[in-house]
């Protein structure tokens, strides 16, 4: 029986081959309407969003290297800015301090100056101080002295040109 069996089944029957290709057509064209044809759809369309994905990627990857440069353009152009500035700043300061030396010598020198100056007149007022003391001294040492010998005139022509000598000396 098994073997009259497995002789059937490798035995062509044409009624079981019809069904079998009508079955296999339905199912194709079922399997074709409801599972490939939305199958693929859905491939297709994610396909298509993967390559959009992929186009805005490199887009958005161009953009960022663009942003990059301009942002690496500017970073240098802000370097240079700046070492301008600290430069000008530089001379500035070194401008600034050379003038405030420069005021402050001159005022040492004005100060040196009124010194001198105040000093000068503090030892004419000094010189003359003694000559009056000077002259009243002789004057009264020699008044006494002549007093006894000289008349009033006599005595105002020695102190006179006493005094004259020392304004000399």
């Amino acid at each position: 029986m098994g073997g009259v069996l497995a002789a059937s089944l490798l035995a062509p029957n044409l009624g079981l081959f019809v069904w079998l290709l009508v079955v296999f057509l339905a199912l194709m064209f079922t399997l074709r309407k409801f599972a490939w044809g939305p199958i693929t759809s859905a491939l297709e369309t994610r396909e298509q969003t993967i390559a959009d994905s992929i186009r805005k990627a490199e887009k958005a990857l161009e953009d960022s290297r663009q942003v990059q440069a301009e942002n690496d353009r500017i970073r240098r152009e802000s370097e240079v800015a700046a070492r301008r500035l600290l430069q000008t700043a530089r001379e500035e300061a070194e401008k600034l301090r050379a003038e405030e030396v420069l005021r402050t010598r001159e005022e040492i020198s004005r100060l040196h100056q009124q010194a001198q100056e105040q000093i000068g007149r503090s030892k004419e007022q000094a010189l003359q101080q003694m000559r009056s003391d000077v002259a009243d001294i002789a004057i009264e040492a020699a008044e006494r002295v002549l007093r006894a010998n000289l008349d009033a005139r006599r005595q105002r022509d020695l102190v006179t040109s006493f005094l004259g000598e020392l304004g000399s000396n």
